[in-house]
């Protein structure tokens, strides 16, 4: 039996012991279930059952890990006939929907809707309800903003009348828009209720009015609220008798039993009048598309696209950026505005797409720019954002039902490639000149979603993590990768289980088969995704250092940068949720300057405090609804700290509260040290809302200070001096620089030269703390001085870093365990280079240098002895230029007496150079070390 027979059949047998009434939620059986079952390897199954679902022998279900069922099975079990052409659907719900059995459909007309059984779930018990309701049923008024499917919905109603035998079969179902004839109230009266002869000036006839149509069935006036009071008069009349009259006619003698269904946009209370409204008892409200489960959205989405594709006869594929910028637009157009877009959308990619046979892609591109603005709108909230992404992590393809259609497949998804996830959403966001910082947010959201996705594939139950990865990757990459997960969980001090060793191994796999492919990584804009002075981003740098000297091979910086996003996305999903801090106060920017100065102070970029500036001509009505929309994107179940000025906006929090349905508390009288005590106590594990809130009752501020004693500028300098300011200065300046960022400060530099150099100082002391002055004269200001021979002998650098952290003890601190050891100095870093420029020609001396440095480290290890840094800036030039000598073949010749040469030496620098071989893959020739041993 073939391999693809064998898959189906296990598919067919364990779809056959499914009972009807088994059918809920997600069913079918994953790639790694039938892969272990019938001992063939994950990726061969994988290519099968996409095979046979493109025979249409399958159906697809694509949650998380996508599932196969066979075809028809399903159709015994639903009752119905499923088409032909490839199908796929979120889960079995979705699909009883769109292929319920027509007994079903017939006996219920309500089954169809979405909706009808979560958000639609009241109203339609109401509709039903009015059609059963005895003798004759309830006159309903269904209110609705435009496009939310009010007619829809009246037919609906008039179906199930039907199915219940409540109206016959031939009953008519009579329309009517109000609006017509809004502005003529005798010519309105006429067409409702019909006229005789001679009723007015044209009425050559009599004629029936559409009550008389509609006797036995319904008459839905749409736009009711346009009726005049005196046609409104005429229809509660007839509503409460069942009697008329036409136009023309004295006494009210005619019969006939109608219910009306009325639609409106506007308030019933505000719209018609109150003797109207009262007698009509029964007001449905349909929920406008915004306020509808994501799942309702996506649901009505895919209708609407299948009703396009049934109309281009071909099956429609659509982008996954497509579908968030479509479920991003959607406002008050509801239904109606999105069916608009789709059949744009669509339109264009018919046209694009007129010369495949095969299907039509329905691209992001293709959107207008109003309705790819959807996209940045759903940005905002990020929390929606990751909940849609792991609705829709692929492509949707809608088929339309009947005819046969095959679809090219992009294969599984089910394997894990964080480059494409970062490559796909990097290259289209920024092709749509979508901000930096907005690309880095969606790119952070969606790795976050696949990575947990990724793990949350359990495969099987059975099996262990390891066993999984042993299916995908070899084992020895499997033992580094253990390694590494032990090393992050004790250096971040937190578990991180399983999750991040799957990811990790996975992604490694696919980072290093682009090294043998001599492939780049791309996209360095997700750069800054990750803070860099994160520990999620110093942890990947040693990881990265570890990868290096595991698998010889360059790390670069773009992967480190991967390698941060999968620490902070596999972290633990229990991590704590914090308290919202909400700074409230009037004033046009008030609220967010406090919050940027104790941001600052507390060295916090968190999102758990936000700003509210309440200029004082804004409504405050208008506050509390943007307060709210802002809170409804964020996990604020834990509560909310109000922190408020005065007036309106310290009685905003019961409202928000109510609205919300969180805990909120409020204090008043805000300050900066509130703020910051209030950050403070959030950070602390354990304290609850209320505890936060009894504590800062009483708070008074925290301890005064004499400002006698403060330094009148808290901004800090370095001077460097040279003899005119600029050429040596700068350059000076410059290795100053490096020396703070390798100490993790920023503090101004400043160049001057020797003329006049005390006034110039005395200048600068009016707008800053000078710290040091560095360079070649001593000035006559009391402040430290470092030489600039120290400073390029290394004591300097020292010193330099103590005085800008005040102590030797912080800098200890300051510094993670593997800094100051394997990164080398700085100022020696910074000379090599600039030499090293000027000498090469082949080598880059940026990507050389670190391996210089490691060799340095190396061979002062081995002779226990440090080197000047002089000696060591010579050393390590002169090691640059023999590497390029090795790749020129052009090597130096030692005619001294290699007798007379140290041998411990030889031997040191011999054992230092391996390195060159395991990472370059060069090595020097004999004579080198001899002239390098003269050198020490």
């Amino acid at each position: 039996m073939k391999r693809s027979e064998r898959i189906l059949t296990y598919i067919q047998e364990r779809s056959a012991a499914i009972k009807a009434k088994d059918l809920t939620g997600q069913i079918g059986f994953d790639a790694q279930e039938i892969a272990a079952e019938l001992d063939i390897l994950r990726n061969n199954v994988s290519k099968e059952l996409n095979e046979l679902h493109r025979q249409d022998k399958i159906v697809k279900f694509t949650g998380r890990p996508v599932r196969y069922f066979d075809r028809e099975t399903l159709a015994e079990l639903l009752g119905t006939e499923l088409g032909q052409g490839p199908l796929q659907f979120r889960d079995v719900e979705e699909c009883k929907r769109l292929f319920a059995s027509d007994a079903e459909e017939e006996a219920n007309p309500f089954a169809r809707l979405i909706g009808a059984d979560k958000s639609l779930k009241r109203q339609v018990e109401q509709g039903k309800a009015a059609i059963l309701y005895p003798p004759d049923g309830l006159h309903t008024l269904i209110v609705g903003q435009t496009g939310v499917g009010k007619t829809l919905f009246a037919h609906m109603m008039f179906a199930y009348g039907k199915a219940m035998k409540r109206f016959s079969e031939d009953a008519p179902f009579i329309t009517f828009n109000c609006a017509d004839y809004y502005n003529n109230p005798q010519l309105l009266i006429s067409h409702v209720f019909g006229h005789i002869k001679g009723a007015f000036t044209g009425a050559d006839t009599a004629k029936a009015g559409l009550v008389e149509e509609a006797d036995g069935g319904v008459l839905f006036l749409d736009e009711i609220h346009r009726l005049p009071p005196e046609g409104q008069e005429m229809i509660f009349y007839f509503m409460d008798t069942g009697t008329f009259n036409r136009l023309g006619e004295t006494t009210r003698s005619r019969k006939a039993k109608v219910l009306i269904i009325g639609a409106t946009t506007e308030d019933p209370n505000s719209a018609l009048t109150k003797t109207f409204v009262r007698r009509i008892p029964n007001i449905i409200t349909i929920k406008p598309l915004s306020e509808r489960t994501l799942e309702e959205k996506l649901d009505i989405l895919k209708l609407l696209f299948m009703e396009e594709a049934q109309r281009v006869k071909k099956p429609v594929r659509i982008s996954v950026e497509a579908v968030k910028a479509l479920i991003g637009s959607i406002g008050s157009g509801n239904v109606g505005q999105l069916k608009s877009n789709i059949k744009l959308l669509c339109a264009q990619a018919f046209l694009n797409g007129i010369d495949n046979p095969s299907f039509i892609e329905a691209d992001f591109r293709m959107l207008p720019l109003g309705v790819r603005d959807g996209l940045l709108t759903l940005s905002a909230n990020r929390q929606a954002l990751a909940e849609l992404t792991q609705y829709v992590s692929e492509p949707l393809l809608v088929s339309p039902p009947g005819g046969k259609f095959k679809v090219d497949d992009e294969g599984s998804r089910e394997g894990f490639n964080l480059y494409q996830v970062v490559e796909d959403k990097v290259a289209l966001l920024k092709g749509e000149g979508i901000s930096d910082e907005l690309v880095k947010q969606i790119v952070a959201t969606d790795v976050n979603v696949y990575v947990k996705e990724l793990y949350n594939k359990k495969h099987s139950v059975n099996m262990t993590t390891r066993e999984r990865l042993l299916k995908i990757v070899d084992e020895a990459l499997v033992d580094f990768s253990e390694q590494i997960s032990l090393y992050v969980q004790k250096r971040l001090n937190r578990s991180y289980r399983d999750r991040f060793l799957y990811a990790f191994s996975l992604h490694l796999s696919a980072f290093l088969k682009r090294v043998k492919a001599q492939e780049s990584i791309p996209y360095t804009e997700i750069e800054g995704a990750i803070p860099k002075d994160s520990d999620y981003m110093r942890v990947a740098e040693e990881l990265g250092a570890l990868i290096e000297k595991h698998y010889h091979v360059k790390v670069p910086q773009a992967e480190i940068e991967y390698i941060a996003l999968l620490l902070e996305s596999s972290d633990d999903d229990d991590l704590e949720e914090k308290i919202i801090i909400l700074v409230a106060t009037h004033g046009k920017a008030t609220a967010s300057s406090m919050v940027d100065v104790a941001k600052r102070l507390f060295s916090s970029t968190d999102t758990n405090i936000i700003a509210i500036d309440m200029p004082l001509e804004v409504n405050p009505q208008d506050i509390l609804e943007q307060t709210a929309a802002m809170l409804k994107g964020m996990e604020c179940q834990k509560g909310v700290l109000i922190l408020a000025d005065m007036g309106s906006l310290c009685n905003i929090g019961a409202m928000l509260s109510e609205r919300l349905k969180i805990p909120v508390r409020t204090l008043d009288m805000v300050s900066t040290p509130l703020i910051l005590e209030a950050m403070r106590k959030v950070d602390i594990a354990g304290m609850d809302l209320d505890s936060i809130y009894e504590s800062l009752l009483s708070f008074k501020g925290y301890e005064a200070v004499d400002t006698h004693e403060l330094p009148i500028n808290t901004q800090e300098a370095i001077v460097t001096i040279c003899s005119s300011g600029h050429g040596a200065a700068m350059k000076l300046k410059a290795l100053v620089e490096d020396v703070l960022r390798h100490a993790g400060r920023i503090i101004e530099v400043i160049p001057i030269g020797v003329l006049h150099m005390d006034d110039r100082l005395a200048e600068i002391a009016k707008e800053y703390r000078i710290v040091a002055a560095v360079g070649m004269k001593k000035p006559a200001m009391n402040v430290p001085f470092i030489p600039l021979e120290q400073l390029i002998d290394g004591e300097g650098e020292r010193l330099l870093t103590e005085l800008v952290f005040d102590s030797e003890s912080v800098l200890e601190t300051s510094l993670s365990p593997n800094e100051g050891k394997g990164k080398g100095n700085m100022v020696v870093q910074r000379l090599c280079e600039e030499s090293l420029q000027r000498f090469l020609t082949y080598l880059n001396p940026a990507k050389i240098m670190s391996v210089l440095l490691e060799f340095d480290k190396s061979l002062e290890a081995d002779l226990q002895l440090r080197l000047s840094n002089p000696l060591r800036v010579r050393l390590l030039v002169h090691c640059g230029c023999a590497l390029e000598r090795v790749v020129t073949r052009s090597p130096l010749v030692y005619k001294e007496d290699k007798s007379a040469v140290d041998e411990k030496k030889l031997m040191a620098l011999k054992k230092a150079a391996k390195i060159f071989d395991e990472t370059l893959k060069l090595r020097f020739d004999e004579d080198e070390y001899y002239f390098m041993a003269n050198m020490l």
